[in-house]
């Protein structure tokens, strides 16, 4: 049987993978936009180099090379692997379901802060923190200004710290089905707000301006019910 890992070490660990996996996304997304960046701005010449809208559609893409529909196939399966990787490292620090679950919050959040940080020393993007991003690909796009995922990236590492250190100090938040539910709840609105315009994004087209107080319902949703249970347990 493997020895439980002490908190601090395991805290250590998350943070030294968030940020080197951090550099390694940026890496990628790098090499990205120098394969799909001359495509898009021959197919869009009003796009700005640097802007990752309007999206090169599926047709524009086969069109121009089937090749870079291959790729596109790949980046998907590609995004589908890195949260199986990041999963498995809250899995690998975590011994029993809360600590696993904070160990994955805490890489996750880590991941991404660190992926807009090397962003930013790469290739000096992006130019602010209402620039907007491509965030995923699955199984729709995700598009909205780089401070929210950041927001929820930051809202993550703390809420999984805290949970990590409770377990730690022989008090930890039981979270029960209605704040689960909530919390579950919370995150859904979140990914709806990222994913509001997707057929206009799909389509080569332009988000309309991105849903604030959806995201805001939702983080604040999360955050509120994930409070109610710690303090449920103090």
């Amino acid at each position: 049987m493997l020895k439980r890992i002490a908190p601090s070490r395991a805290l250590i660990a998350l943070i030294l993978f968030g940020v080197s996996f951090g550099y390694v996304e940026a890496a990628v997304v790098v090499y990205l936009r120098g394969v799909y960046e001359p495509l898009a701005l021959e197919l869009y010449p009003e796009r700005r180099p640097g802007d990752l809208l309007p999206l090169i559609t599926l047709e524009e893409l086969e069109t121009a090379d089937a090749e870079y529909l291959w790729w596109l196939k790949i980046e998907v399966i590609r995004e589908a692997a890195t949260m199986v990787m990041l999963i498995s490292v809250g899995l690998a620090v975590g011994w029993n379901f809360n600590t696993s679950f904070a160990g994955f919050v805490i890489v996750f959040g880590v991941w991404d802060i660190f992926y807009y940080v090397f962003l930013k020393v790469l290739i000096d993007w992006p130019a602010s923190l209402l620039e907007l991003d491509l965030l995923f690909l699955i199984p729709v796009p995700w598009v909205g200004p780089v401070l929210a995922p950041m927001l929820v990236a930051m809202s993550m590492v703390a809420a999984g710290t805290l949970l990590l250190w409770r377990e730690s100090a022989g008090r930890p938040v039981r979270i029960g089905w209605r704040h689960s539910s909530l919390i579950v709840l919370g995150g859904v609105i979140i990914i709806a707000s990222f994913c509001w315009d997707y057929r206009d994004v799909i389509a080569g087209g332009m988000p309309k301006p991105f849903q604030w107080p959806i995201f805001l319902a939702g983080e604040t949703i999360g955050l509120v019910s994930f409070s109610l249970a710690v303090i449920r347990d103090d």
